[in-house]
């Protein structure tokens, strides 16, 4: 069974910085997709970052420049560097698994992340 662990979270004024951690166990595909998604009260969940097994990674507009995904497969864990922190930031932040062979999609259980002086 896989299970997806996010820590990092906290209070940060803005400008400032974190770094999320997301610890993957259980049996994971070689071939898969990692990736953070964000949802602040009252709003849908919206992606954020993703990474490929490979490294190829992809960001929303919205934090591009500013925020860093990365993993380290020995590990089996992504991160998510996030720099010059905005108040709109300010959300639970999920990681986020899918596996190709089968197709299969898994959630951390999120992390806080508010960004208020």
């Amino acid at each position: 069974q896989v299970q997806l662990v996010e820590s990092g979270g906290d209070l940060v004024q803005p400008g400032g910085s974190l770094r999320l951690s997301c610890a993957a166990s259980g049996s994971i595909s070689s071939i898969h997709l990692m990736g953070w998604f964000r949802q602040a009260p009252g709003n849908q969940r919206d992606f954020v970052a993703s990474i490929t097994s490979g490294g190829s990674t992809n960001y929303a507009d919205s934090v591009k420049g500013r925020f860093t995904i990365s993993r380290d497969n020995a590990k089996s864990t992504v991160y998510l560097q996030m720099n010059n922190l905005k108040p709109e930031d300010t959300a639970v932040y999920y990681c986020h698994l899918h596996t190709i062979i089968p197709s299969k999609h898994y959630w951390g259980q999120g992390t806080q992340v508010t960004v208020s002086s």
